[in-house]
């Protein structure tokens, strides 16, 4: 058995998230402990007790759905469930390299608080949109974008699986595609057009931040966001968290490689359950599990036959 763990990315949060890994395990208390004393702020109160509309601000959500991922990967440490692969989902992809030991968790929790407000700032707030085009193969998605476009952006964000693309850019350019690809699209309840070239800001005021940040060889390979490729050495950590943040999330080819690279059982780490979703829709047969909870890891440990 082959374990990969995938990590969510925004939108995955909800008020109470990681709770009950606070209460079982210290572990996971020392990881919520580091997060409030990097960031100068409690960041635990605002996951368990909210209020919502505070948590989904992008630089509340993004230190906070990274805290309560590596928590549980602490926990699952802890209870002997390991993984030998990893990918995240755009902010995830930072929750996977701190599991791997590539980044250390106080630098990626104050990065991605920074990286969050970076992104909300690159576009004024109802200038950008996204959306997602259900149904549909790429190529329709780009001849879609092609036509909406009209001398602004609108281009692929995510590659979530097959008929599911996510797309941004400018908000009268999305409703546009929205228009054009049909009954079951729908704009997204975002901030920002995460992931076009629209962010370009953002990744220029993002490398100023990495670059005080040390990194390391990973302790497994982590499969990128930008091109599937694997991030194996120091030297890559940084150049693709960069590129990341203007240029698709291409999960699709991710879960993929993941496979390639010789995964057989997939495991959800973190906040929700949307991306062991996508897993099923990806990869015929594959086995996942979702750990977003206490109960979730004695589940998923039964399943797999780990002796926790």
């Amino acid at each position: 058995m082959v374990i990969a763990f995938l990590f969510p990315g925004q939108g995955s949060q909800a008020v109470g998230m990681g709770r009950s890994f606070h209460e079982a395990s210290a572990a996971a208390r020392a990881v919520f402990e580091e997060a409030n004393d990097a960031l100068g702020f409690d960041l635990t109160k605002l996951a368990f007790e909210g209020p919502e509309a505070d948590l989904a601000l992008t630089a509340n959500t993004q230190p906070a759905v990274l805290t309560v991922s590596v928590a549980a990967a602490a926990v699952c440490a802890e209870r002997g469930l390991e993984p030998t692969l990893a990918a995240g989902h755009s902010l995830g992809e930072y929750s996977a390299l701190v599991a791997a030991g590539a980044l250390r968790f106080a630098d990626a929790v104050r990065v991605v608080r920074k990286r969050g407000e970076f992104m909300q700032e690159a576009v004024p707030v109802g200038t950008g949109a996204m959306a997602a085009l259900m149904g549909l193969e790429l190529p329709a998605v780009e001849a879609i974008c092609r036509e909406a476009g009209q001398g602004e952006v609108v281009e692929i964000a995510n590659i979530n699986s097959a008929g599911q693309i996510v797309v941004a850019g400018h908000t009268q350019a999305v409703q546009r595609a929205v228009a054009l690809a049909g009954k079951k699209s729908v704009m997204l309840p975002v901030s920002a057009p995460f992931h076009s070239s629209l962010m370009s800001p953002a990744a220029d005021r993002l490398a100023g931040e990495l670059a005080a940040v040390a990194v390391s060889d990973p302790a497994f390979a982590v499969v990128r966001n930008v091109d599937a490729g694997v991030t194996r050495a120091a030297a890559d950590v940084k150049p693709f968290l960069l590129r990341q943040v203007a240029s698709p999330v291409r999960w699709t080819e991710c879960m993929q490689r993941l496979q390639t690279e010789g995964a057989t059982t997939f495991v959800e780490v973190g906040p929700g359950r949307v991306l062991t979703g996508l897993l099923r829709r990806i990869l015929d047969g594959a086995r996942g599990q979702s750990i977003e909870d206490a109960a979730g890891l004695d589940k998923a440990l039964a399943a797999l036959g780990v002796s926790g």
